[in-house]
């Protein structure tokens, strides 16, 4: 899952209207964060695959330490708390901790039986990729009623923070339907660093949008 997770990303604001989005965003979308870094440095392995499900040319291997759900309690925990440590803000601990969880949650809708319980553990999954239009209806859905959810929690402070938001929105519309049209990618290399790349960029246009939109009701 792709737009999925950044759905729940925007929708969390909802719930926690004085965390960044970025924050929301990199709770939602840890795992992505993490699997690439460990991909690089050889400690977790995927395969181009054409054809392993209808959805995806991947074939994930091995990635127990970013995509488990062990471990993925770990990150929600520690970042949760990493969060309330460094801003005080120790009542979106919950938030932030559900919302690194809720990424083995929807992969385990998606993916084939390969999203581990633990390191070393069984595999599990429902293999929604297996269906392209199936995927689609889910995922697109989710993500309108995300945005939906932001842009309602949230408003914006300048002319930015409106076309900041409408610009991300698209641009990961367009990031998904290019992924799923673009075939396979030319090498393991090519993925690690697109996705490292593509993430800081994300990041980093989260973080601007909500430096120019407050929750809604603000004074």
């Amino acid at each position: 899952m792709f737009v999925g997770h950044f759905a729940l990303g925007f929708a969390a604001k909802r719930v926690a209207p004085r965390v960044s989005l970025v924050v929301l965003f990199a709770a939602a979308q840890l795992a992505d964060l993490l699997w690439p870094v460990l991909l690089a440095f050889g400690l977790e392995q995927v395969r181009i695959d054409p054809g392993n499900t209808a959805f995806t040319p991947l074939d994930f291997v091995s990635y127990p330490y970013s995509h488990s759900l062990l471990l993925l309690v770990v990150w929600g925990i520690t970042l949760g708390w990493l969060y309330g440590v460094v801003t005080g803000d120790g009542r979106s601990f919950l938030v932030i901790a559900a919302l690194v969880v809720s990424h083995w949650v929807l992969d385990f809708v998606t993916h084939r039986p390969d999203m581990p319980l633990y390191p070393g553990g069984p595999k599990l999954g429902l293999g929604l990729w297996n269906s392209v239009p199936g995927t689609m209806a889910v995922e697109l859905t989710m993500y309108a009623v995300g945005l939906w959810i932001y842009f309602r929690a949230s408003r914006a402070r300048d002319k930015t923070g409106r076309w900041a938001f409408l610009s991300l929105a698209v641009f990961l519309t367009i990031a998904y339907v290019a992924n799923l049209l673009g075939g396979a990618p030319p090498s393991i290399v090519a993925i690690y660093s697109g996705a490292i790349a593509g993430s800081i960029i994300l990041m980093l246009w989260a973080l601007w949008v909500d430096r120019h939109r407050e929750p809604a009701g603000f004074a």
